[in-house]
This record gives structure tokens, sequence and C-alpha cells, in this order.
């Protein structure tokens, strides 16, 4: 059974889409642990993050490099995190969370709500900073 990413992947579901290419897509988290919240995510379906081939790994890397660096340019923090948990999708994804504290990524505090405006507002503007 496809992974919800796979879903998004094949525009099975919606996503609010920030940057994709042949390899990678990245989309807002809908329930994300601060504003601009991003997910990364290889197009191939592979669970644990240290079973991806060496390319796609190094690759994912660099795609969530320039993916961070549109969401820096794009909404107000000090810098942007990067976390890998990958217990609740059975599906490879790097967080890039915008940081101005420390708790701005505990993944154990109550996530945020957004509308889908104010997703798709914020999924704008982090496109028009990406530079692929």
């Amino acid at each position: 059974m496809s992974s919800v990413f796979t879903k998004i992947i094949n525009r099975e579901i919606p996503a609010h889409i920030v940057a994709e290419d042949d390899r990678y897509i990245a989309f807002l988290d809908v329930n994300p642990l601060v504003q601009g919240h991003v997910l990364v995510v290889p197009k191939e379906e592979v669970d644990y993050i240290f079973d991806l081939p060496d390319d796609l790994l190094a690759g994912l890397q660099v795609f969530s490099k320039k993916v961070a660096k549109g969401i820096k340019a794009a909404v107000p923090c000090k810098r942007v995190g990067v976390a890998v948990i990958g217990l609740e999708v059975p599906h490879t994804h790097v967080h890039l969370v915008p940081l101005n504290t420390m708790n701005d990524i505990n993944f154990t505090k109550p996530k945020l709500n957004p509308a889908k405006e104010e997703l798709e507002q914020t999924a704008q503007i982090i496109r028009e900073k990406i530079q692929l």
C-alpha cells in the first residue's frame, strides 16, 4: 500500500507543494510545529533514511538545503532546523522547521492547525524564494 507521501507525489491527495524536481518533492506540513514547517521527501518510497541509495540520500540533502534557504528567506526565523524521525510515516522524509527558539522543533508540543488559505499563502511565499 502506498504511503500518504506517495499519494501526494502521485497527486492522489492535495498538498501545498513548495518545490519539486524529478527525484524529490517538498511540501508544507499540514499540522506544523511552526509556520513554514516543510517536509522534504524522495519520490522513491523507502521507509528508513539510511536504507536510501547513497546518491539519493546525498541528493536529498542538497535538495533540502535549497528548500531551507527558501524557507529562511520567506519566514522570519534565526535558522532552519532539520529533523529526521521517520516513525510516523513509512516513507523517508526530512522536516525543515523555521527556528527562533529550541522549542520550535519540539515534536511533543501541540501542533498548529492553520487554515487552508494560510497554508497556501505560506507555500506561495516560500515557492517564490526557492532557487532550484
